[in-house]
């Protein structure tokens, strides 16, 4: 998910040129590393307890993401593993309303920033 968030290593680089550049990225447990300067808003959010995919990897490339301008929000979820989906009651229940908020906010200022 997050690499389809990058304009230059999004959908066309897997066979769809057609589809544009996703507006925001939400995603949870991921090992993945990568960060330029035309990724996309990305939300995450986290387990500290995984014993899969390390939360500090994506809190160290969100942080990575800010510091391109690129705007971010990371919920590091203490007590959670890998795999607490909806949250529903976990410290992490509401992480979807969350989401889409962010998700809403980014849609709209890439809206106006075009």
């Amino acid at each position: 998910m997050a690499a389809l968030g990058n304009k230059e290593h999004g959908p066309s680089n897997y066979g769809r040129p057609d589809i544009p550049q996703a507006a925001a990225a939400i995603m949870q447990y991921t090992g993945y590393t990568d960060a330029s300067a035309s990724d996309a808003a990305t939300y995450a959010c986290v387990g500290m307890s995984d014993g899969i995919a390390d939360y500090r990897t994506m809190e160290s490339r969100l942080s990575q993401l800010q510091a391109f301008g690129i705007p971010t929000e990371f919920h590091a979820n203490e007590g959670l593993g890998h795999g607490f989906g909806l949250g529903t009651g976990t410290v992490a229940e509401g992480w979807m309303e969350d989401a889409i908020s962010f998700w809403e906010h980014a849609c709209h200022n890439r809206l106006y920033a075009e």
